[in-house]
């Protein structure tokens, strides 16, 4: 098996090489190395592709792993072939690493990108952010928020629209940018502190072990890390003075959330806004982005030629929701809602919609603070006028 870095590429010939870039063509299209073509690694699955022999062969992924499967394969094949180290991610570091060092370029495309959230980018992030800010009182005078930035598109524009909120709004607050580190390899962390530096984030980081405790975990390891994750995060935002904590959950976060507790667990019920914790007195969990949608994250994040990590796990590669396996159940809701889209323009708003305007004469039971509720409870008591009012509305 023959390796190569992303730096020694530069030296070959492009006219003399064949790079492959198997990772999903979305995240091709976004940005690849140069004179690099796309060909999945399912279509892999169907046969190995007709290629110039006569070419050496590189194989990019996203982290380098995939990539020795596929190299194999050719070199099997009577192909000269070789695995990029590192994958894609080390060309991402080495593309952030070059920026870092031209200060003057580093300013401009700072002030680029805030400029973009008030111009570009006014009315479908910073008009919804600011609303979700209002609407669900999120920020009040006083407050100081921890926020917790994981490395990924949502976290890291979270920060800077609170950013911006906390120099031009009215309200005066506190902001600390939290960061744990869970135990990411270091290419994926010079990359999250690569582009908090580019953004104008200063980073407030904490260790811990959490990677090596979910190691091995084979069932639900992604969820275990979460919930540790987030305990992790409200002890050491509590340790600082904060009373919030602000997660980058979107809208369609929020939507995804509710099809999942129909579809699968028989309930209906949301992401909410905001949540006062039951572990940590005193803090409470904000949700800013709660209102934005991805489609317009990621829109901001291409526009501004940003490029952040998927998921900063070190177990990508074999996550099943992190970008290798099958997908997961929130997967499985991101397709039936991108199908509803096709349908219609309303469907995804009617979702998010339909846990604000819930008619509670129109629905068999419900539970609040324990208690639960059936209409039989006071169905007799309806007869009359009530009675003819839900005859009426049916």
């Amino acid at each position: 098996m023959k390796f190569i870095t992303v730096t020694e590429m530069e030296r070959l010939d492009p006219a003399e090489i064949t790079i492959i870039d198997i990772r999903k063509q979305e995240d091709f299209k976004r940005n690849t190395m140069p004179h690099a073509v796309n060909i999945p690694i399912e279509k892999f699955e169907e046969g190995l592709p007709e290629l110039d022999k006569t070419k050496l062969v590189y194989v990019l992924c996203h982290t380098g792993e995939r990539s020795q499967e596929i190299a194999k394969q050719l070199e099997q094949a009577g192909y000269d072939a070789a695995s990029i180290t590192g994958g894609y991610r080390a060309f991402l570091q080495l593309q952030l690493s070059r920026m870092m060092e031209q200060e003057w370029s580093l300013e401009e495309n700072r002030k680029g990108i805030e400029r973009s959230l008030i111009t570009k980018f006014r009315k479908p992030i910073w008009r919804k952010f600011t609303k979700a800010i209002q609407e669900y009182q999120l920020i009040q005078e006083g407050d100081k928020v921890a926020v917790c930035i994981s490395g990924g598109k949502d976290s890291m524009l979270m920060a800077k629209l609170l950013q911006e909120l906390q120099r031009h709004g009215k309200i005066s607050f506190e902001l600390i940018f939290l960061v744990m580190n869970p135990g990411y390899n270091p290419d994926n962390w010079k990359i999250i502190q690569d582009n908090a530096k580019l953004l104008g984030i200063p980073l407030t980081v904490f260790e811990s072990d959490i990677f090596n405790i979910v190691a091995d975990i084979e069932k639900n390891p992604c969820y275990l890390c979460a919930r540790m994750r987030r305990g992790y995060l409200y002890s050491r935002a509590k340790e600082l003075g904060c009373n919030k904590i602000a997660l980058g959950h979107h809208f369609d976060d929020v939507i995804e959330t509710i099809l999942m507790g129909m579809l699968y667990s028989g309930k209906v019920e949301t992401m909410m806004p905001k949540l006062h914790s039951t572990n940590f007195a005193g803090m409470e969990l904000i949700r800013p982005l709660y209102l934005v949608k991805e489609a317009d994250i990621m829109a901001w994040r291409d526009y501004n030629k940003l490029h952040f990590i998927q998921c900063a796990c070190r177990f990508t590669e074999n996550c099943a929701t992190c970008g290798g396996g099958r997908g997961s159940k929130r997967d499985e809701m991101k397709e039936l809602i991108a199908k509803f889209r096709e349908t219609s323009d309303v469907i995804e708003s009617n979702i998010f919609r339909s846990v604000e305007n819930i008619n509670l004469r129109k629905i068999v039971g419900y539970q609040k603070d324990g208690q639960t509720y059936h209409f039989l409870d006071d169905y007799e008591s309806l007869r009359g006028a009530g009675e003819k009012n839900n005859e009426d509305s049916d």
